[in-house]
């Protein structure tokens, strides 16, 4: 009788602690200067982690791979158009004749980056948004269920998860 007591009290120690998605588990979204910071569990999170995280929500993969298209674009734009300023300003400081053309065409493709990197952000927040209330109706995972299994003359405990 003792060791049945034991084994019990065991299970429910160890069912208590079993992993499931808690409120622990929805990212946070923190503004920050020249955009947003997602976090989850206290760890910083960049989109391609965002992407792996909702995969199993339809709705916020797709929102979150639009975000993700935007950004990539918009970071590209931003590159080449800090290029095209930095190339003439380091050859005027370097003393040779700048083309300032092409610094102007580096402007605006940063100030064309703008829009998109907004849209990527607004893209994002209605994923995690989308994401977190999933959590919260439990759409994405089934909670750890135990259930006391019969089967010939043996009983026994089933846990399905």
């Amino acid at each position: 009788m003792r060791k049945v007591c034991f084994i019990s009290a065991l299970m429910l120690v160890f069912i208590s602690n079993s992993f499931s998605q808690t409120s622990d588990d929805t990212i946070k979204i923190k503004k920050v200067f020249g955009g947003y910071q997602f976090i989850q569990n206290g760890q910083k999170l960049r989109m391609g982690q965002l992407v792996t995280i909702m995969q199993p929500n339809e709705q916020a993969y797709k929102q979150i791979k639009s975000a993700q298209s935007n950004k990539t674009f918009a970071d590209i734009l931003g590159v080449i158009g800090g290029f095209l300023i930095g190339w003439p300003i380091g050859t005027a400081i370097g003393g040779g004749d700048p083309n300032w053309a092409m610094a102007g065409i580096g402007a605006g493709l940063i100030v064309v980056s703008f829009p998109l990197m907004s849209k990527a952000n607004k893209w994002s927040i209605a994923a995690i948004e989308s994401y977190n209330q999933s959590l919260k109706t439990g759409s994405i995972q089934k909670k750890p269920e135990l259930h006391l299994a019969f089967k010939g003359n043996s009983i026994g405990l089933s846990w399905s998860f």
